[in-house]
């Protein structure tokens, strides 16, 4: 996992260069993105104390100030491309093994959602999230 700064969008593929942009890798054609709030990550480290960089999820995109959930069943604008969400991306045992125990429970219901890109292009950081009526 490396960060970047920008990244195309690949409609019906997933983000360029993600291991799961080839279809052999995924679960199921549509599990193209996974996305994250950043504020559910800081709320664990404050809740246990435990450090939990950006990363340790292994979501493809990281947010601030948006609430994913209601996204589920709604697509949605970054940057040039636009979304549909799929479902809540709950936490797994790869995600605990690779970090700690603790964020089986705490992850549940705020590990992220699932995503599919619609249209594809350019995202970059700091490109706001915009649900379709907002754009």
């Amino acid at each position: 996992m490396s960060s970047l700064t920008s990244v195309e969008a690949l409609a019906g593929i997933g983000l360029a260069g993600d291991r799961y942009a080839e279809a052999k890798n995924r679960r199921g054609p549509d599990y193209e993105v996974t996305l994250i709030e950043s504020e559910n990550i800081e709320a664990f480290t404050r809740a246990t104390g435990r450090a939990l960089t950006p990363d340790m999820p292994r979501r493809n995109i990281v947010t601030v100030g948006v609430r994913l959930n209601p996204l589920v069943g709604e697509q949605f604008s970054i940057g040039h491309a636009v979304f549909e969400g799929l479902e809540l991306c709950e936490p797994c045992s790869l995600f605990a093994r690779r970090s700690y125990s603790e964020v089986l429970a705490f992850f549940r219901g705020k590990g992220g959602l699932r995503a599919r890109i619609v249209s594809g292009g350019l995202l970059s950081v700091g490109d706001s999230v915009c649900r379709k009526e907002e754009r």
